[in-house]
């Protein structure tokens, strides 16, 4: 164990962290951040909207007319309808605010050049085909490339300079009017060129090059299974690797999800929609008390531990892992770069994905089709994530159950060795004490 862990703390750790502190890495997560507000209000107006209970359905008809459905359905259309709008100007804003250039004009540029890129239909509008989950690839690209163009020209003297005295917003400006100019144009030419060697539009090329098939690929028990071993790894190193891996599992999973929740408003139950991995897949039925289902390494504690530190940090622990927050536990037990829990914290997840992908192919359990903070604790997240099945919920209770078995034989080994390790320094002390005397 220990020649892994020095090889892995020598090769590895470095890498992750360079990673994980890639400036355009954290901006596309940040971008996914900021938007987790509205993403989760609108999963909740459709799960509403739709919630399987005929006495609710029939309630809701009775209280407020045929139309109260409506009041979801606006929801939606300024959350998940414009939701690559939304990452567009997260994503941008995040990156400039990076370089420490104007990121409001990065945003609203970044903003105004998707759109130049998105179809259009009869009428004018935007469509909406494009402007949720399905445009996300292009929308992630879109932000980054023109906000590095922007920094570019932003920062070079092709800029107009104000005099002294004019309020700082008219400086600023007028400072983004030529790098806004030349990438408007070059942005146009762009989708100029390609609707006229394609008769199409960047969308429809990258959706059908490259989204379609990594959306695929995500959607498979290996992909899901390597996602949870690397977030596994990278934590148990000390790493936040839901930051790290965050912009991969959002860019793939969210859309996923969003076509679960599409097909469920339209009326198809959750058994039937398409997608079995999806990040609720992942937060609800997986990652129980956080990364590492630590809400069973609690529980293992309460069941079996005697020492008094161990049991101390399972008190402190537990509110916040009842509500998935387990950095407490993490740091605190220690989990991160403890031996004795290197094989439990890795593999025990991994297993639950295995045990949750089943659950949904044979038909126990239906598949998500709501997103929910990743804060609700464990029990709530599985009816709310199911649509409203109670099944969700056994599933959440068989995991925690089979992740709380197999840690209790790693809390009484990691007590063995803390016994072992104090009476051996004890007796050090001890030989010491008489050398002395």
């Amino acid at each position: 164990m220990n020649p892994v862990m020095q090889w892995m703390e020598k090769h590895f750790i470095p890498i992750a962290g360079r990673i994980g502190s890639q400036r355009h890495l954290v901006a596309v997560r940040d971008g996914f951040v900021a938007i987790m507000p509205l993403i989760i209000i609108g999963s909740f107006a459709v799960l509403i909207n739709n919630l399987p209970i005929d006495f609710f359905q029939s309630f809701m008809v009775n209280t407020f007319g045929e139309g109260w459905k409506t009041l979801g359905g606006n929801i939606w259309d300024g959350s998940f309808a414009v939701l690559s709008l939304l990452v567009v100007a997260g994503i941008s804003y995040n990156l400039a605010k990076s370089y420490d250039v104007d990121s409001l004009s990065a945003a609203l540029l970044a903003v105004g050049c998707y759109i130049i890129l998105t179809p259009t239909t009869e009428d004018w509008g935007l469509s909406y085909a494009w402007t949720g989950s399905q445009g996300l690839f292009v929308g992630v690209l879109t932000a980054l490339v023109v906000t590095e163009l922007f920094r570019l020209l932003y920062q070079s003297k092709f800029t107009i300079k104000m005099p002294e005295g004019v309020p700082s917003g008219v400086v600023k400006s007028f400072r983004a009017l030529i790098p806004a100019a030349v990438i408007l144009l070059l942005v146009s030419g762009l989708q100029m060129f390609i609707a006229a060697l394609t008769d199409g539009s960047i969308h429809e090329l990258v959706f059908t090059v490259i989204q379609q098939p990594l959306q695929a690929l995500g959607n498979t028990l290996p992909a899901a299974l390597t996602i949870t071993f690397l977030n596994q790894l990278l934590w148990f190193f000390g790493l936040h690797g839901t930051n790290i891996l965050g912009p991969v599992i959002d860019s793939i999973y969210l859309p996923l999800l969003e076509e679960n929740i599409s097909l469920f408003a339209q009326g198809t139950s959750a058994v039937d929609v398409p997608y079995i991995v999806t990040k609720p897949f992942l937060d609800a039925y997986v990652f129980m008390g956080g990364t590492g289902t630590t809400l069973a390494l609690i529980a293992a504690i309460f069941l079996v531990s005697a020492s008094k530190h161990y049991r101390t940090i399972g008190k402190l622990s537990a509110p916040a892992g009842i509500f998935n927050i387990n950095e407490p536990v993490m740091f605190g037990l220690p989990v991160v770069l403890n031996p004795v829990m290197f094989i439990p914290f890795l593999t025990i997840p991994v297993l639950l994905t295995l045990t949750s992908y089943f659950a949904i192919v044979i038909g126990f359990v239906p598949k998500t089709v709501a997103l929910v903070p990743w804060t609700t604790p464990p029990l709530i997240s599985g009816y709310l994530v199911t649509g409203g099945s109670f099944a969700g919920v056994v599933l959440q209770l068989f995991n925690l159950t089979l992740a709380t078995v197999l840690y209790i034989p790693f809390i009484k080994a990691a007590m063995r060795a803390d016994k072992k390790n104090f009476h051996s320094k004890g007796e050090q002390t001890d030989a010491g004490s008489t050398k002395v005397s």
